[in-house]
């Protein structure tokens, strides 16, 4: 009641939702014997009616009766919200039934997911389910065909990777057939593990390119930094965010090249790009290497980033230092970000485990507040405080200490890292001790379910990474059906799952979800978390701060010490919103800029829009075209040639307003806005792409042959399209660098006065 007073975020009024709950275990008997269940009208959807009826047909179709708090929570998402329930409540069938919900009120319903797996699943999972309510459902996955895809959209729900559809969407409007369209326009978005997709990949873009070409990264200068020393020939800033050249190691390189380094700024650019691979970017910690490819670890979940690279320069670098062939890179013919393509829907709902702590993003990127859903059993785990020590050696072996000691019990244990690295060195440590753990993270993803479906069993240590099995319950005793009932009660009685974290993460939400694999439905269990003085949280984010003194066993016990961690945690979670905030100031503009027109686009595409702007503007030639070769074939030519002409100054104007964003920083050094610089740019850019448009397409329809192929008469388009997603640089552009370099040495001046 004091947050809903506050107005803080979780502080939905559940009430109105309970009472309809109520009334529908009314009416269960009654719906339970009826031979038939008629699905439920538009009008009766949301009410005790559609409870009630939803209910029974999960149970004679899954097998499974919701509880009253999953269909509250189904409520919440009917209502729009973001619906915040505990690990092993029940998503999957609570989001089912509300999409369910909006597909009987006529609403065309995507379930969007953060990959192809639980998108197969689910869909697959629930089918008897919407079957059973008149409903019909498909799913699309990063191998599905065109054929297929066209034949999920088709279904009254749609289970999809967020990916995938933001693709499909690219795709889709770059068509020159109305025919060749996939995806239908945006209804409804229910957002799985909402506040991953929302919040975490929001900024994310999505890439469509064409004209590929091998990338290009010198391999000679990945052999030259390679020789490079820390502390001697380059810095690294106390973020980890910045590395730059010292004069002794500017010297080493310009006699190793044979120039004056400066003299040559795309050569400068070729040395920095492979210092900041060489320096920055570390092997099973920011990336794997797999199959002669680079594969980037997405950081909130641990997983490869399927799809995912640096922006080209950066990613060429990385393959160079690994001796790896370069791959693709091409020319941005359009681009979106995961954001921007969620809020083209006008209903926008998603469920998680952990919604209230980016509540105020979700409230401030797409006006959705968060519905906390009661647990249906109250959760008994038992979250220890942490356990902080000075020094990181200290940490690693309290850490293998404990697990030892749980296991000796028999009680399992999963052992949450911060990355691959981690968790290879902690297995290496524990089976030097004679324990037998199984690991799981981004080099092993594809066996992730199985893993996770075992950790639960007698005497199990399974060490991962962030993934730790988002989407897959981890029972007691384990999943196969010989453990039984009986494993599952010894597991109970020994405290149930124990939870270890290595590290606290740079997010509470996080850390949360590590704790939420344990005390499902009310089963016991346990958490703790490790921490060092030396963890990059507090090295990057609380370089200042120092923790009070270790005790003689290297121990920090002085309660001082927690306050230090949390507070380095709070910096991380405020320098990532302000990350998604700066992505969403500079993309937004360019999102209405595309949405204007694609209006435009989709007029041309669908109608004769492109032939009587050039019927305007070339009154001559149209009518002796139209006069040789007929009406028909001169609309069509008309808006093939419009249509290449849009598309190729919406890409120039892409590329144009990237390179302006690269350099805008530079302009804070005159005092000036670079927000309002970069849109004061973009705005006139526009305007000039709109002219250029008409212009182009007046003059290529006064020198073609409309009655011949137009890609031979320069209309040609890339032969071949791949997608991809740009992790953002994360280190900023160069000019961010170098603005970091000088507040930091005005910082110091200051310091010293």
């Amino acid at each position: 009641m004091i947050r809903r007073l506050l107005d803080k975020p979780g502080s939905v009024d559940l009430t109105r939702f309970q009472a309809t709950v109520a009334e529908a275990a009314r009416l269960e008997s009654e719906v339970r014997a009826r031979p038939e269940l008629l699905p439920p009208a538009e009008a009766a959807v949301g009410t005790a009616e559609f409870c009630a009826v939803v209910r029974e047909a999960a149970v004679r179709t899954l097998g499974q009766r919701p509880y009253d708090v999953q269909l509250v929570g189904t409520l919440a998402l009917l209502h729009g919200h973001v619906a915040e329930m505990a690990t092993g409540e029940g998503k999957t069938l609570s989001g089912a039934l509300a999409a369910a919900g909006f597909a009987l009120r006529g609403r065309r319903v995507h379930v969007i997911s953060v990959n192809d797996y639980l998108a197969r699943r689910d869909a697959e999972w629930m089918a008897p389910l919407y079957q059973a309510l008149g409903l019909t459902v498909g799913w699309i996955g990063q191998g599905s065909t065109p054929e297929e895809r066209r034949a999920a959209y088709s279904r009254d729900v749609t289970y999809a990777a967020v990916s995938e559809l933001g693709f499909d969407v690219l795709r889709d409007r770059l068509r020159t057939d109305p025919a060749d369209l996939l995806v239908p326009a945006p209804e409804v978005a229910l957002v799985d593990e909402a506040d991953s997709v929302l919040v975490d990949e929001a900024r994310v873009p999505l890439i469509l390119a064409g004209a590929a070409d091998p990338g290009r990264a010198a391999p000679e200068m990945a052999a030259l930094v390679r020789r490079l020393s820390r502390g001697y020939h380059f810095e690294v800033d106390d973020e980890g965010r910045n590395v730059f050249l010292t004069a002794k190691g500017t010297d080493t390189v310009e006699t190793a090249l044979g120039i004056s380094l400066y003299d040559h700024p795309g050569t400068v650019a070729e040395v920095n790009l492979a210092l900041h691979a060489h320096a920055l970017l570390t092997r099973d910690v920011d990336y794997i290497v797999r199959d002669g490819r680079v594969h980037l670890i997405n950081p909130s979940r641990g997983r490869v980033a399927l799809l995912q690279r640096w922006p080209d320069g950066l990613h060429a670098a990385v393959e160079a230092k690994e001796r790896l062939a370069p791959s693709e890179t091409g020319e941005i013919l359009d681009s979106i970000t995961i954001q921007g393509l969620l809020t083209r829907y006008p209903e926008i709902c998603g469920m998680t485990g952990t919604a209230v702590a980016v509540g105020d993003q979700l409230r401030e990127f797409y006006k959705r507040e968060v519905a906390v859903i009661p647990p249906n059993r109250p959760c008994v785990r038992v979250d220890e405080p942490d356990r902080i020590f000075a020094a990181a050696d200290d940490k690693v072996a309290a850490v293998v200490e404990e697990i030892a000691a749980q296991h000796a019990t028999g009680r399992p244990v999963l052992v949450g890292t911060l990355d691959v690295a981690e968790s290879e060195r902690l297995d290496l440590r524990l089976r030097a001790r004679g324990l037998a753990p199984v690991v799981l993270n981004a080099k092993n993803d594809a066996e992730e379910a199985a893993i996770i479906a075992r950790a639960g069993a007698r005497g199990a240590i399974t060490v991962s990474t962030q993934m730790a099995g988002r989407g897959t319950d981890i029972r007691l005793g384990g999943a196969a059906e010989e453990d039984g009932d009986d494993a599952e009660e010894a597991i109970r009685r020994l405290g149930g799952l124990y939870v270890i974290g290595t590290g606290r993460h740079d997010s509470s939400r996080l850390d949360d979800q590590l704790r939420g694999r344990a005390g499902r439905q009310g089963d016991p269990g346990g958490s703790v978390f490790f921490v060092s003085g030396e963890d990059v949280l507090l090295t990057a984010y609380a370089p200042d701060a120092s923790l009070p003194d270790a005790d003689a066993d290297g121990v920090v016990r002085n309660p001082q010490a927690a306050s230090t961690v949390g507070h380095a945690q709070r910096v991380a979670e405020g320098a990532n919103l302000e990350i998604h905030r700066n992505t969403w100031r500079y993309t937004r503009l360019l999102e209405r800029q595309r949405d204007e027109l694609l209006e435009r686009r989709d007029r041309i595409l669908h109608g004769d829009t492109g032939a009587r702007a050039l019927e305007e503007a070339c009154p001559e030639r149209y009518a002796e075209l139209r006069e040789s070769a007929g009406e028909a074939a001169v609309e069509r030519a008309a808006r093939q040639i419009v249509l290449f002409q849009l598309d190729r100054c919406w890409t120039e104007h892409l590329a144009h307003m990237a390179d302006v964003r690269e350099g805008i920083h530079l302009r804070a050094l005159g005092r000036l806005n670079p927000l309002d610089e970069f849109n004061r740019e973009a705005v006139p850019a526009y305007r000039h792409l709109l002219d250029e448009i008409g212009r182009r397409s007046k003059e290529t329809f006064e020198s073609v042959d409309v009655t011949a192929d137009l890609a031979g008469q320069g209309l040609a388009r890339p032969t071949a399209t791949w997608t991809y997603l740009v992790q953002e640089n994360p280190f900023g552009s160069e000019w961010d660098r170098v603005l970091s370099r000088v507040a930091d040495a005005l910082k110091g001046r200051r310091r010293r006065r």
